[in-house]
């Protein structure tokens, strides 16, 4: 059985998430199942209380949604730093298995969305899916550095409490970044035999947003179910997520394959959804 969602600036929307309670997105990365806002299109529906802050970024080359979230309630494990999913994974058949993604953000018509990645985990969550028809989709999207997380790969600038759609400008590359002498450098990310990354020689920068709406919870959660009882903290703070991120670098969780992946990002991460009505993102994915 396939799952299919829509996004549509901050409101409408999925992402990727566990089908059991209390998983940790490494163990089970290869079966995850598509979490949406709206319960039209067969899938899991992302319960009330559990995205506490969203943006959405309409971009030139990439449409990207950023937030807060109350993991446990889409059954990711409260402590689970969390990690990267993308339509490619260790043998090349994507994470989740046979995933696709499509959107109508490019042209108003559905167009698969090739290049995409998904970091889940540590109390946030970043998903970006690259204009197939740009010259730098696979560079905008990349999927080789799953270590360090949502303020690498996706930076913007997290705020919780707030549920905002914008256009903005590129981010850089993911892992390319201006040194203090003005040269661009590519930043290697280390294996994860040689222990946690514990420094990053760079910040990340984080793109300027524009025409922003703001949009209420109650918008974004119409079609959700109410809140289950939790499995964890009722709250999430940006102090503690703050103090998480400053102790867990990048310490990851172990995958199914045996590699090492996370999803630390910073609070300053801003990514906005962008001011897009009626642009949609659709993904497909097993049951």
């Amino acid at each position: 059985m396939c799952t299919f969602f829509d996004l549509l600036p901050c409101l409408d929307f999925c992402l990727w998430g566990p089908p059991d309670p209390n998983s940790t997105i490494g163990n089970t990365e290869g079966e995850s199942v598509a979490w949406c806002t709206k319960s039209s299109y067969g899938t899991r529906v992302i319960p009330q209380g559990a995205i506490t802050g969203v943006q959405f970024m309409k971009t030139p080359d990439y449409v990207q949604v950023t937030g807060y979230i109350n993991q446990w309630l889409i059954d990711i494990a409260p402590d689970d730093d969390g990690g990267e999913l993308d339509p490619h994974g260790a043998d090349q058949r994507g994470n989740p298995l046979g995933a696709l993604l499509f959107s109508t953000a490019f042209t108003g018509d559905f167009v698969q969305a090739v290049e995409w990645h998904n970091f889940m985990g540590g109390g946030t969550f970043c998903l970006k899916a690259c204009d197939p028809a740009g010259a730098h989709a696979a560079d905008y999207c990349q999927h080789i550095y799953d270590r360090i997380g949502c303020q690498y790969n996706a930076p913007a600038a997290y705020v919780n409490n707030t549920y905002l759609s914008c256009l903005g400008d590129d981010q850089d590359f993911p892992g390319i970044y201006t040194d203090s002498n003005g040269v661009v450098q590519t930043y290697t990310q280390p294996d994860e035999s040689l222990g946690p990354i514990t420094t990053i020689p760079y910040t990340a920068r984080i793109p300027a947003s524009s025409d922003c709406t703001t949009y209420q919870s109650s918008q974004l959660f119409a079609d959700a179910p109410p809140d289950p009882t939790p499995t964890g903290p009722t709250t999430t703070s940006a102090a503690a997520f703050t103090n998480h991120v400053t102790t867990h670098v990048a310490s990851g969780t172990t995958t199914a394959n045996g590699g090492s992946s996370t999803n630390a990002a910073s609070p300053r991460a801003f990514a906005s959804f962008g001011a897009l009505v009626g642009a949609a993102v659709v993904a497909v994915a097993a049951l």
